[in-house]
């Protein structure tokens, strides 16, 4: 019989330095030849993504030194930050985005030169910015997304499909860049050629829609010079999201469409027309939050690489013809949205709740899977991990809630009989986006410590539907905030949690419906709100970057024409209302959510005297990347929940709440 423990003051192995050493996960898979490679965080080495190469050998190793970072920072989310070819001579070429200053390099990492530029500096605003490129050796030149700034504002800026030169001869000269879209779209994606080389198709949209919302496929010609010519709107459109497209080898175009009501796949014959390929009501895609993100891939047989699901996904083969679809075995239950094919081997980044990201091959020839980078590693006993549970809860006017319940596990201590948990309900950054159920040891760093967590896929997430995302129209700080509270009260009416004892925390999206909650019910005895959102109005004017600058035309309406209802949502305007403890959590350098939002929304709090902490962040932007900066932040996490619900904890510094 296991030594009882008041729930909170478990013992745990799970320190917030381990957790934050294994936070991030791989991403953008690629393939060179027989060599699979991808980027991947590294928290201790001041957040940055390094660029890691498998040979064909099965030896890995980072391609470039710190403090090189392969990351753009195109529309702020970025996207695919690198490419690769096979050349016949010399080895593999890399194009890819360094961060620091965005320019595009080119490296040969077999050689002993340095990575060398390919595009200018600019000193306008935000300068320019690369995205989703695409080498094409026979042209002698990457093709890609440039985002240019034309002033100092962050709305002040174009976007465009350009082609820079891999001799270098644009590093220092704008001119040498070969525009081959004009700025009639505001928003594009990198540009994908047809099998023969003839036509040239890609993804726009235009404010005030999101991508999520509608997007158009347009085609273009691609003369023997490399201009696109007769672009045209293929399909899509202001009510149809297509978040990807591919060239099949047969020369048909393959996209991701929400026509039905879900994200599925179909085959256009740009002469023809399109078909559904496989019907069906799952997600066979996802929101487009960043440039470049791959849910399918065709194989050279004509079969197709999916990852599909509601909810969870799995990696499925897809054959076009009849329509057949054959899931991948193995124990992961959430696939990335990042594939890559090389002849019949498919490769992509899965987990699941009792693993952390890993690279994942998949040989179609004979069905076998093996993990062949980012290998999991159990960092501590499993036991101290939670067995987390899929819920369906009932909120307001009966609509079903989607969550995963992460009780309190800890193979040394049980609470006492008749004392129940505290749960912190965690509400997911976006509002379009979605709560994976993965292991995650941030997770498991309250729960083996005896606090429950519970992640809310509350209305308007991805991963169930076009109408499940719709309920969040016009309704953000409503819906969310009722179903994370719809949540939270049924747990405490099962028998789940401790009334008492709840909390609320979010990050971004998450952080608004965080002071949304605390400002606008009285379920949570405090909260831990992340780089939040808390003013609309000053939000949708001229306080975030471009992309998300009319994000609150559908999430909330036309500022114009209700002003009133900005006003009366924001965290900000309801102060008045706050009455429980919390901890504000922020970047310095955020471009999305600003500094700004923070201090004005404390400066309305003042003379309120209401305990609270604020910690800012040096150098970090939205989200947070570096291991020093997670570990103050989880242990003031803590340390909030152990003063509000009367917690011993002294294994962690107690932050100072002040009132």
């Amino acid at each position: 019989m296991l030594p009882t423990g008041a729930h909170g003051t478990w013992p745990s192995p799970i320190d917030a330095a381990l957790a934050a050493s294994r936070d991030g996960r791989p991403e953008y898979v690629g393939t060179i030849g027989e060599e699979v490679w991808w980027t991947e965080p590294r928290p201790a080495e001041a957040g940055r993504r390094a660029l890691v190469r498998r040979r064909a050998d099965g030896s890995t190793d980072c391609v470039l030194p710190a403090p090189w970072n392969v990351r753009s920072r195109v529309i702020e989310y970025g996207g695919r930050p690198w490419v690769g070819a096979e050349r016949a001579e010399g080895g593999p070429l890399v194009v890819f985005v360094d961060f620091a200053d965005q320019r595009l390099y080119a490296h040969a990492p077999d050689g002993s030169g340095e990575p060398r530029p390919l595009t200018p500096v600019s000193s306008v605003g935000g300068g320019l910015r690369w995205v989703d490129p695409r080498i094409h050796l026979d042209r002698g030149e990457v093709w890609c997304v440039l985002e240019e700034f034309t002033g100092e504002g962050p709305t002040d800026l174009r976007r465009v499909i350009a082609a820079v030169p891999l001799d270098g001869s644009a590093a220092d000269d704008r001119s040498a860049v070969r525009e081959l879209t004009d700025d009639g779209h505001r928003f594009v994606t990198g540009p994908k050629l047809s099998p023969d080389g003839r036509r040239a198709a890609w993804i726009a949209w235009d404010h005030p829609r999101m991508p999520w919302d509608g997007t158009e496929v347009m085609l273009a010609d691609v003369t023997d010079d490399g201009t696109f010519t007769d672009p045209r709107s293929f399909c899509g459109g202001p009510e149809e999201s297509v978040p990807q497209i591919e060239w099949g080898t047969d020369g048909q175009l393959l996209f991701a469409s929400d026509r039905s009501g879900w994200w599925n796949l179909y085959r256009a014959d740009p002469d023809r027309g399109a078909v559904a390929l496989r019907p069906r009501e799952e997600e066979f895609s996802g929101p487009l939050w960043k440039i470049g993100l791959d849910w399918f891939q065709p194989l050279e047989n004509g079969l197709i690489a999916t990852v599909h699901g509601k909810g969870a996904t799995t990696l499925g083969i897809l054959d076009p013809r009849s329509g057949e679809l054959v899931d991948v075995a193995g124990p992961w239950t959430e696939w990335a949205e990042t594939l890559a094919v090389h002849g019949s081997r498919v490769v992509g980044i899965a987990a699941s709740p009792y693993s952390a990201y890993e690279v994942v091959e998949l040989d179609t020839r004979t069905g076998r899977t093996r993990v062949i980078g980012a290998p999991h590693e159990d960092a501590v006993d499993p036991a101290y991990c939670p067995r987390p549970e899929e819920r369906t809860f009932t909120g307001p006017d009966g609509r079903e809630i989607h969550a995963h319940l992460y009780p309190p596990r800890n193979p040394e201590r049980t609470g006492p009989e008749g004392e129940l948990p505290p749960y912190v309900i965690w509400a997911h950054g976006g509002p379009t986006g979605h709560a994976a159920l993965v292991l995650d040891l941030e997770i498991a760093y309250f729960t083996s410590r005896g606090i429950g967590v519970a992640e809310v896929n509350y209305g308007g997430s991805t991963g169930y539907g076009r109408a499940y995302r719709n309920r969040l129209r016009e309704q953000w700080g409503v819906v969310d905030v009722e179903d994370c509270a719809a949540v939270a009260e049924a747990l405490a009416a099962e028998g789940t949690a401790d009334r008492n004892r709840l909390a609320i925390r979010g990050g971004s999206a998450g952080g608004w419906t965080t002071a949304a909650s605390l400002t606008g019910t009285d379920v949570y005895a405090c909260g831990t709100i992340i780089y939040p959102i808390l003013d609309l109005t000053g939000w949708g004017t001229d306080e975030t970057h471009d992309f998300e600058s009319q994000y609150l035309e559908s999430l909330v309406g036309p500022l114009a024409e209700v002003p009133d209802r900005y006003r009366e949502r924001s965290p900000i305007s309801r102060t008045e209302r706050l009455a429980t403890p919390f901890l504000l959590l922020q970047g310095l350098d955020d471009p999305i959510c600003p500094p700004i939002q923070c201090e004005r929304f404390l400066a309305a709090l003042d003379g309120r005297g209401i305990p609270h902490a604020y910690l800012t962040f040096e150098g970090e932007g939205h989200g947070f990347r570096r291991a020093d900066t997670m570990i103050r932040a989880l242990e003031a996490e803590l340390s909030l929940y152990a003063q509000t619900f009367g917690i011993e904890h002294p294994d962690v510094p107690t932050v100072e709440l002040k009132k």
